[in-house]
């Protein structure tokens, strides 16, 4: 059986080197996984001009920190859905319903009672987090 004997300085040496590996890899999971929390919200999301698909954006914050945002002002509006379709926090906020509106892309005046919830975000997130633990639990930690 070999014996194996470190120094208190070839200990702490190798301590670091274990350290740093170590924040390496969880760095590299954090950015792992917002990466793929938006790629998953821009497969999810609907299409129709690809404004809410070009708005969701994914940012480093430093080593262990990831931002993952969607920009469109009407993001909530497609996860939660509208109207009597409505899903989300609240319910529906409608004070009538159906409702008409002008549509521009349309050229004509729309009448509708809600859009069905089409969730793209909740789903990513979930994803995300279930990709995290795996690693995390991967890594010992």
């Amino acid at each position: 059986m070999a014996k194996i004997t470190f120094s208190g300085r070839q200990l702490l040496k190798a301590a670091k080197q274990f350290e740093k590996g170590l924040l390496d890899e969880v760095s590299d999971v954090v950015y792992e996984t917002a990466r793929l929390i938006q790629t998953h919200a821009k497969a999810l999301a609907p299409f129709d001009d690809g404004g809410l698909k070009d708005s969701i954006e994914m940012k480093m914050i430093g080593k262990y920190n990831a931002e993952v945002t969607v920009g469109a002002n009407y993001a909530i509006y497609v996860e939660y859905g509208t109207g009597v379709y409505a899903e989300g926090p609240g319910g529906s906020r409608a004070k009538k319903i159906p409702w008409s509106y002008y549509s521009e892309k349309l050229g004509h005046w729309v009448t509708t009672e809600g859009m069905k919830a089409q969730p793209f975000w909740g789903p990513a997130v979930d994803a995300g987090r279930d990709y995290f633990k795996k690693e995390m639990r991967r890594l010992g930690l």
